[in-house]
């Protein structure tokens, strides 16, 4: 194959992986809104109730145990949003694994290979988000959830918050974030591409988890602001593209970090 030809298809195959990201995320995005809008239901009184991010204005007891449907759609939730979250983000290192892919196949099957480091990918951030699940359970079982998924606790909130900004500072956080970074360093540094399935979802799982590591407290902030505020969701999101994607991505999350320690302090200290 000349490298002519070979040039032109890799335009093309870097055009189908980024339209199919494009259209995953705003799919995502879509799914999001949705339930936003369900949720947003201001004129109604939701006073005994809890909303269950369904679509379809379900709301249950507050009181009631959460039943195997509720757990499933909240469970949903938190994988779609994950996936609007972070595909911006991880874009540049899937993009970088088809484009190997292509070069070490050449007439081989680089779709299948890159689609199968997504499902690795996209499964670190399955696991995050049941576990992301069965802390909202505990936290409304504590009654420290009010019906939109937002803290009723000034103390937790602050907790929360404080937790975040030093786990910006954190040498893990660097780790991470490193790794998440620099795609084509990563790929190299974890043995290069894998010309079978379970080779493509182990390096996709992994990288899924150093992204987990990297970005998992800043999820939690969600608990704070609310999981299905949409404004601050989109704000995360930005802060982590920000992070991963631009030469100035450690300050930028070390001021994240100054900021958040710094409205947990003064949530602390708001008169109860």
């Amino acid at each position: 194959m000349s490298d002519d030809v070979l040039d032109g298809v890799l335009r093309r195959d870097r055009r189908v992986v980024a339209s199919a990201l494009v259209g995953i995320a705003v799919l995502a995005w879509l799914y999001l809104l949705w339930l936003a809008a369900d949720m947003d239901m201001e004129s109604m009184d939701m006073s005994g109730f809890r909303m269950v991010p369904a679509g379809v204005g379900m709301m249950t007891p507050i009181l009631a145990p959460w039943r195997a449907v509720e757990f499933a759609f909240v469970f949903l939730m938190w994988a779609v949003m994950m996936i609007g979250m972070m595909a911006p983000s991880a874009a540049p290192m899937i993009l970088m694994y088809a484009r190997v892919a292509r070069q070490k196949t050449l007439v081989g099957q680089p779709f299948a290979a890159t689609g199968w480091f997504v499902a690795g990918y996209l499964l670190a951030w399955s696991g995050f988000s049941l576990a992301a699940t069965l802390v909202q359970w505990l936290l409304e079982r504590q009654a420290l959830l009010n019906a939109r998924m937002a803290s009723t606790s000034l103390a937790l909130g602050a907790v929360v918050l404080i937790a975040a900004g030093l786990y910006q500072w954190t040498p893990l956080k660097d780790a991470c974030l490193a790794q998440c970074q620099s795609p084509f360093r990563f790929l190299m540094s974890h043995g290069g591409f894998r010309n079978n399935r379970r080779g493509c979802i182990h390096l996709g799982l992994l990288h899924g988890i150093y992204c987990v590591g990297c970005c998992w407290i800043l999820m939690a902030l969600l608990f704070v602001v609310g999981v299905m505020n949409v404004l601050w969701i989109a704000l995360l999101s930005l802060l982590v593209l920000l992070e991963k994607l631009t030469p100035w991505g450690r300050w930028v999350a070390r001021i994240a970090g100054v900021a958040c320690i710094a409205a947990g302090a003064w949530m602390a200290l708001v008169p109860a």
